[in-house]
């Protein structure tokens, strides 16, 4: 039996459809993120499984028990799910001890433990309009964990925080599925964050599922342009120019481009590996280079760790080992 289990879930409001037939399951202490463009359903996803929107058609089973949305209960929720939405609420001017304590539910020493991994002990006696956006953010987490719940809904939690209280929240997310044993589900724009956390990722675009799978399959062979943008830079090499690389056009049967990550091609001085070019612009990132290549009618996008070249250099480009392509 899933631990959670999502299946045929519509949703229809003032007429038009938000959700349209989304179904997946997930295990326990499974890492899922979702991820699509603003307005994707990706918060009304998140809202019907934890019961607080209602569906036209579909259901949500929880721990193999179906979630009843706000139509069919006289308080909408779930006691096992909670959900951080991106516009949590303080009460304000008293002291976060205060605040937590009217939320608490927990011995005194568990409650202890779970201020410890949010990070929040040091803020206890502070008030709560003399909190950074971060902090408020981990105390309206540790108020809603405080009810113990078994599954976690996180709403595009690393929204506006600046690099410090991001990796703060983010130790704090890995240490809840850790140390409390809660599967969390969470919802991010940035790759970064998604790829390097999640065991799978939905990809949703206009209320439906585009792809689902590993970080690696949506990266790595993503299914159409919408999501490769999604996880990063990407090259559309044309039809003519396919053929040129060995090892593609054994597998590259259809008449549409191909999609392949900038880091998936490489510089060569075996012409017959490659296709000629010529460098138009070099840009340095820090950690890597991305260089401009115009090859006839076509620019593509290189990512090397070095650069032996420089703007106006004729080069040859071909696919780096191990690389993959979508579409």
């Amino acid at each position: 039996m899933s631990f959670l289990n999502v299946s045929g879930i519509s949703v229809v409001e003032d007429g038009i459809t938000i959700l349209d037939n989304i179904s997946f399951t997930q295990q326990q202490f499974q890492h899922i993120a979702i991820a699509g463009e603003t307005g994707s359903g990706k918060s009304t996803l998140l809202q019907t499984i934890a019961g607080l929107v209602q569906p036209v058609s579909g259901q949500v089973m929880f721990e193999g028990e179906k979630v009843q949305g706000p139509h069919d209960v006289l308080v909408p929720g779930h006691a096992g799910i909670a959900y951080l939405s991106q516009q949590y609420e303080l009460p304000q001017f008293l002291r976060v001890e205060q605040v937590l304590k009217y939320a608490n539910t927990l011995p005194a020493a568990e409650a202890a433990n779970l201020y410890a991994i949010c990070q929040i002990e040091h803020l206890l006696k502070r008030k709560t309009n003399q909190l950074s956006g971060g902090e408020k953010q981990r105390i309206a987490l540790a108020r809603l964990l405080a009810s113990s719940p078994r599954l976690l809904l996180l709403d595009e939690p690393f929204s506006n925080l600046d690099m410090v209280h991001k990796s703060t929240l983010k130790a704090v997310i890995h240490n809840i599925s850790e140390n409390l044993e809660i599967t969390c589900i969470l919802i991010s724009h940035d790759p970064d964050d998604t790829l390097s956390w999640a065991d799978e990722i939905l990809v949703m675009k206009d209320g439906k599922l585009q792809q689902t799978g590993t970080p690696e399959q949506v990266y790595r062979q993503p299914v159409n342009e919408y999501t490769a943008g999604l996880f990063g830079k990407y090259n559309l090499i044309p039809p003519a120019l396919v053929t040129i690389f060995p090892g593609v056009k054994q597998v590259k049967l259809n008449d549409k481009p191909l999609m392949v990550r900038p880091e998936h091609l490489k510089f060569t001085a075996d012409r017959t590996s490659g296709q000629a070019g010529k460098v138009q612009k070099i840009t340095y990132y820090g950690s890597h280079y991305e260089t401009e290549v115009i090859l006839g009618d076509t620019t593509l996008l290189v990512k090397t760790l070095e650069n032996g070249i420089k703007q106006g250099d004729n080069v040859y480009v071909a696919l780096a080992p191990g690389a993959a392509w979508g579409f």
